[in-house]
């Protein structure tokens, strides 16, 4: 595409930030992120603190995952039959309950390891049904050129998140109590149901009265899914990266632990390495627009597969965070390039069941990371785990390299309908 060509595109596309429902729903979810991102850094914390075990942090990790690989099917295809909004309204209720129930727990003095396992599997389930809700809904709210724009804004917004979030988590966690942090994503999640009651917009076109069998409207969406081979090859490939990423959070705190960071520094850390997320975020749509597919696709997994080892030779906890900068810059430029590519191409009345699909497999291989992580490390150390993971890194990089489909992938407009 021209320089002319993309400028007369953008003259003729509206602004999201004149998009009253599309930023009620992005500052939902960035305030909804923030408090995310401040109690899931405290949450090993805590469990470290409770059992001095890397193996339980890593399980509750894993628990927090499997409810993809539990319910995505079902969910995606009963998601294409309800409200989507009211599923997304409930959902954060329920997760806001779920998350205050900790501190309550700690105050009363009996707080245990099995409440946080019960409470991440709770949060990871409704998480499910709301995720695949909010980006079956995601076409609705803005137009289908507008996506790659709203993906990099999602992703933009959602790095600040990651920058404040450690540092605010760990620095309730020390300063005010180790519950304060689940209190703030709490709140955050009613931030969320608030912004949601106030959107307009349907979140899903019109429906038909007829009801099939649960079982056929899966298939739907798998066989979808399944003749569009470069799809299903990007959704396993993002499922290997977020199962290495899964992983990854426990792996720089212990490191970090061994160069003697405090919980307070550990904050730090991962604030640092949200620099990078914004950085990567800003340039991906224009990245998107002055590369192909198969080129920032390639060199996105690359440079996370040579960058992934040397958490084995870092020197001092604060350049854990330069590095893991660098490898976050990377993410949001693949995500805004798949994310976009995806849902233009996935017909409204599929969304839900499609995008759980590819939720199933880019999310199903975490909770595998995060287990694996924690037994790894407790068992053999920080060398070995960085070693095992980065051997995964780079049989990824080979296989995408190597994918046809990945390197000769056409640009959105001129994809086929499917």
């Amino acid at each position: 595409m021209s320089d002319q060509e993309i400028n007369q595109l953008s003259t003729q596309t509206p602004s999201l930030w004149l998009n009253r429902d599309y930023m009620l729903l992005w500052s939902g979810q960035v305030i909804s992120t923030l408090g995310t991102t401040a109690s899931t850094i405290v949450y090993p914390l805590l469990i470290l603190s409770l059992t001095n075990s890397p193996a339980a942090a890593g399980f509750a990790g894993a628990l927090g995952s499997i409810p993809y690989i539990v319910f995505s099917l079902p969910v995606g295809a009963l998601i294409d039959r309800w409200d989507r909004k009211r599923v997304m309204i409930l959902c954060d209720i329920g997760r806001g309950l779920t998350l205050a129930s900790i501190p309550v727990a700690l105050w009363l003095g009996v707080l245990t390891v099995w409440q946080i396992y019960a409470a991440a599997l709770i949060e990871g389930s409704l998480f499910v049904f709301f995720n695949i809700a909010e980006v079956a809904a995601l076409p609705r709210v803005v137009l289908k050129e507008q996506l790659p724009a709203a993906a990099a804004q999602n992703e933009a917004a959602f790095s600040a998140a990651a920058i404040l979030g450690p540092s605010l988590g760990t620095f309730l966690y020390q300063a005010v109590g180790h519950g304060a942090p689940f209190v703030a994503d709490a709140i955050s999640y009613a931030a969320s149901v608030i912004s949601l009651r106030f959107i307009r917009t349907e979140f899903q076109g019109q429906r038909t009265a007829v009801k099939r069998h649960l079982r056929l409207e899966i298939a739907e969406g798998l066989s979808w899914i399944w003749h569009q081979p470069l799809i299903r090859f990007i959704a396993f490939l993002t499922g290997g990266m977020n199962m290495v990423g899964s992983g990854s959070a426990l792996i720089i705190i212990l490191i970090a632990r061994h160069l003697g960071a405090s919980d307070a520094e550990i904050g730090v850390i991962f604030s640092i390495a949200g620099f990078g997320g914004i950085l990567g975020s800003l340039v991906g749509g224009q990245i998107q627009r002055r590369f192909t597919f198969g080129q920032v696709i390639i060199a996105s997994v690359w440079l996370q597969a040579l960058l992934f080892p040397l958490y084995v030779a870092v020197p001092q906890f604060l350049l854990l965070g330069v590095l893991t900068a660098l490898i976050y810059l990377t993410a949001p430029i693949y995500n805004i390039v798949q994310f976009s590519y995806r849902l233009s191409l996935i017909p409204d009345e599929l969304q839900g069941r499609v995008n759980s699909t590819f939720r199933l497999l880019a999310f199903g291989f975490q909770p595998l990371g995060a287990a694996l992580s924690g037994l790894l490390l407790q068992r053999y150390g920080t060398t070995p785990t960085v070693i095992v993971f980065a051997a995964c890194y780079l049989s990824l990089a080979l296989a995408t390299s190597f994918n046809v489909h990945v390197r000769t992938a056409r640009p959105i407009k001129q994809a086929p309908d499917a």
